[in-house]
């Protein structure tokens, strides 16, 4: 009987502790025109790397599209809003962003998520 109200205790804990995932989930796709590539491509490394050093990023992937090197995915866990806000505010966020802005083909398309499960 105690096993079971041992495993039972831990299961509840375990799904309040799930329930409870304040972490947020960025995807974010970066389309540069192709006279860009090249200066594009390193300015979205340096900005990876500097937001590697952020307080609160989980994880921070730069993705190159195999069929169309001047397309990129940015895909960002953070471990809550705030931390994703702060790193907005960031000196090298507002920097990147601005020097980018000449170099787009499409609209910086920037979605955020909460996980399902």
């Amino acid at each position: 009987m105690r096993l079971s109200i041992t495993a039972l205790l831990l299961f509840a804990v375990s799904v309040v502790l799930y329930g409870q995932d304040s972490k947020l989930y960025v995807v974010t796709h970066v389309d540069l025109t192709p006279n860009y590539t090249v200066d594009g491509t390193k300015l979205l490394q340096t900005f990876a790397s500097d937001s590697h050093k952020d307080k609160g990023v989980v994880r921070f992937e730069l993705l190159q599209d195999v069929g169309r090197k001047n397309h990129f995915t940015m895909v960002e866990v953070w471990d809550n809003q705030a931390a994703f806000e702060a790193h907005l505010e960031a000196n090298h966020t507002k920097q990147f962003r601005e020097k980018l802005q000449p170099m787009l083909g499409s609209p910086f398309d920037e979605r955020l998520h909460n996980i399902m499960q």
